[in-house]
């Protein structure tokens, strides 16, 4: 199987022209929960490949306005002839949800949701049991946590899901940077600079210091919502047992629109196994 048949073609592929601002993306990325958004300019032999903007970079930088400054430009590419388990080992390698399809022009994009898809379908056949890729590793925060800080959880982590647990130390839920972004907006407003403390008694408060001067400077923020994570988790989880095939598992990945899939032995947390994962299936 090729990128070619694995692909969005670049007629049906949402992108971004620069020059552009950020709320050019911010709605395809909030409204359609896509992981990334390609970023092109037109050139005489059809529009040139120019970067992605993901939705991390708008999380990273809310005081970035430009395209051109939150895109990376750094991400791999690959062509419509590439066999898609080379693209698969591509992903894993490079830590790439989205691969531009580019031969001179852009083509269009092969996802990790679209090789996903291939194994689902059988198009990309697997034979193993899913236990052998997922990861002991689980990212996990509690219910009870504010949604700011499981937020900053999952940044420092690195991941794009926490598992939520209850008061018995127990799987509640699950919480994915998508749930963060639909819920967050973008606030504007003046901070005062010179020694800020904050409030030392506050629950969860970060502590700190901060020292610049006395000037007044423009700022923009993710405003969150003050509410604890259990009330934006999605507490009905699909989950898989070790011995679920990998084609299984990545059918309920598909008809459930996820990306990741708590593994259990029981009702016990044992790992977790992310789409990503899967596709290693196709190369080792």
């Amino acid at each position: 199987m090729k990128v070619a048949d694995a692909m969005t073609a670049r007629e049906e592929v949402v992108t971004v022209a620069l020059p552009g601002t950020r709320e050019d993306v911010l709605e395809y990325i909030q409204e359609r929960s896509f992981s990334s958004v390609p970023v092109v300019t037109d050139g005489d032999g059809g529009p040139e490949y120019r970067g992605l903007i993901s939705r991390q970079s708008l999380i990273d930088q809310p005081d970035e306005d430009q395209l051109v400054m939150l895109m990376d430009e750094e991400v791999p590419t690959t062509t419509a002839d590439t066999p898609v388990d080379d693209v698969a080992r591509l992903m894993v390698e490079k830590g790439a949800r989205r691969v531009p399809v580019v031969d001179g022009a852009f083509e269009g994009i092969v996802t990790v949701t679209d090789v996903v898809h291939a194994i689902a379908s059988g198009e990309a056949p697997v034979d193993a049991a899913v236990g052998e890729y997922a990861t002991e590793n689980v990212n996990t925060t509690y219910e009870g946590a504010p949604l700011v800080v499981a937020e900053a959880e999952l940044s420092y982590a690195k991941v794009p899901y926490t598992v939520v647990l209850d008061d018995a130390g127990e799987m509640a839920g699950i919480l994915t940077e998508v749930d963060v972004l639909d819920v967050a907006r973008i606030v504007e407003g003046e901070e005062a600079t010179g020694n800020n403390f904050p409030d030392q008694d506050a629950e969860w408060s970060w502590e700190g210091i901060k020292g610049v001067g006395s000037r007044t400077l423009p700022t923009r923020d993710i405003e969150l919502p003050a509410g604890p994570v259990v009330e934006f988790m999605t507490a009905d989880v699909v989950t898989v047992t070790r011995n679920r095939s990998v084609e299984d598992a990545a059918q309920a990945m598909i008809s459930n629109d996820i990306e990741q899939i708590p593994l259990v032995t029981g009702e016990r947390l044992v790992g977790i196994v992310r789409d990503v994962d899967i596709l290693r299936a196709l190369y080792e």
